[in-house]
């Protein structure tokens, strides 16, 4: 009778232990949803000012088109991205598209000292800091999420209920260009 008593205590424990670190990979889930669902806000934003900024330039950057088409298209597959995977690969597109659109402009010193194109380069560099600061807390989410589905034994409980290794929200190519401070030029 005892030793069935030790037996079922050990059954109850370990029951509550897989229940426990069940919930625990269920709610390092949900705050990396969360920590994306934070970046696909400032990702909206920046898609809304897009079209204006590309308004803006469209007079000044005749010989440009390339570098608006090229935005306008990396924008419309950001939008149409539906899964958290293909978000951060548009994204990324649309990075380096912008930043085309960076040293572009470098030619139109006029379109440099439009107030309109300045508001707009204001914002966008606004928004790309809170994006930049978003995609700093989910890739923390996503970080503590896989530690979690590798570490034993959450690993275990992971594998059984098909939590698995989430990609972080990375720059890919575009990490040396971002990571290059601005030059300033005084003519």
């Amino acid at each position: 009778m005892a030793i069935s008593l030790v037996i079922l205590a050990i059954i109850v424990f370990l029951v509550f232990f897989v229940i426990s670190l069940y919930n625990r990979l269920v709610r390092l889930r949900n705050n990396r949803e969360q920590a994306f669902a934070d970046v696909d806000v400032q990702l909206k934003q920046r898609h809304d000012l897009i079209p204006q900024l590309v308004e803006t330039v469209k007079g000044y950057m005749v010989h440009e088109r390339e570098v608006l088409i090229s935005i306008t298209e990396a924008r419309a597959g950001a939008m149409k991205a539906t899964t958290v995977n293909e978000k951060i690969e548009a994204e990324t597109r649309l990075t380096s598209a912008l930043q085309g659109l960076r040293v572009a402009v470098e030619n139109y010193p006029d379109l440099k000292a439009s107030q309109n194109f300045l508001d707009l380069q204001n914002e966008i560099a606004d928004i790309e800091n809170k994006i930049a600061a978003a995609r700093r807390f989910f890739n923390s989410a996503t970080k503590e999420l896989n530690t979690a589905t590798e570490l034993f034994p959450s690993n275990i409980i992971a594998s059984m209920f098909n939590f698995k290794r989430e990609p972080m929200f990375d720059l890919g190519d575009q990490r040396t260009v971002v990571e290059t401070p601005t030059q300033i030029k005084f003519n």
